[in-house]
């Protein structure tokens, strides 16, 4: 059986060790809006996720974690989803970022309580950058990256009992070698270089896991979880009610779209 296109090579994983440091901020996170936030939860803790925090000011908002992932979401009526980090020193960030040629799209109004700053990477994926006046903290369970080789042959030992370990927040790229120079720019670093079936590269900075796929197999960003019996564990978030599932390259690699438009890759690790 071929593997699939967005599975990690299993042993070259082993020797990697990520630095819990980021230049973007201190804590990472997908950021999703909603217009019905409890609606949203409701797919989400079927999805191994719990409420980590809520709170209605300046607008209603809340914060989800299966332990190794952070999930924000906001109500807003307006589709959004990208990738956020909150610092205590959000302003001088910003600065460093702009001499290195990044440009910000939208940028606070003055008055503002939470400062936002948005940019996008080169195929469009969003980015931003926000003050951490909530006092969030960044996830500290394990990842596919930080897992112990021991423990993937062992689905006890994945953290989310429903989809697996966290693997990348993959994003489709143009040109390959075009986004990696932007987001070793950001400080991620390289962790996995593979030409086959298609270009990708998976990067990380410590808090955040990306993966670039110079493909057309999808074109849409995509939270990706591994693990082991996938088909049981999809049979599983069936009986609760979650229905919107397709096939990627077989039964045992699937996509959920989640209602407000967050796609998950619920994929099987190995051969």
């Amino acid at each position: 059986m071929k593997r699939s296109p967005l599975l990690f090579a299993i042993a070259f994983l082993f020797s990697l060790h990520v630095h819990a440091q980021s230049r973007l901020g201190d804590v990472a996170c997908v950021y999703v809006t909603t217009p019905n936030l409890d609606s949203s939860f409701a797919v989400y803790e079927k999805l191994g996720f719990a409420k980590t925090g809520a709170n209605d000011f300046p607008t209603p908002w809340m914060q989800l974690s299966d332990g190794s992932l952070l999930i924000m979401m906001r109500k807003d009526a307006t589709p959004y989803i990208g990738l956020t980090y909150y610092a205590a020193d959000v302003e001088k960030l910003v600065a460093e970022l702009e001499k290195d040629s990044i440009v910000f799209t939208q940028k606070p109004k003055a008055g503002d309580l939470i400062k936002r700053y948005y940019f996008k990477s080169p195929d469009g994926f969003n980015i931003m950058l926000a003050s951490n006046l909530g006092g969030f903290k960044q996830p500290a369970g394990l990842t596919l990256l930080t897992m112990p080789q021991a423990d993937y042959t062992n689905a006890d030992k994945f953290p989310n009992k429903q989809c697996g370990a966290f693997g990348e927040f993959a994003q489709p790229v143009t040109d390959i070698n075009v986004s990696v120079a932007f987001w070793k720019k950001l400080g991620f670093t390289t962790k996995m270089v593979m030409k086959e079936p298609y270009p990708y590269t998976i990067l990380s900075d410590g808090l955040m896991i990306i993966g670039l796929h110079q493909t057309k197999h999808f074109d849409y960003p995509a939270v990706t979880y591994f693990g082991l019996n996938t088909n049981k564990r999809i049979q599983d978030l069936k009986t609760k009610g979650l229905n919107n599932f397709s096939e990627v390259q077989g039964k045992n690699n699937v996509a959920l779209k989640t209602w407000e438009g967050q796609h998950f890759f619920i994929f099987s690790l190995g051969m």
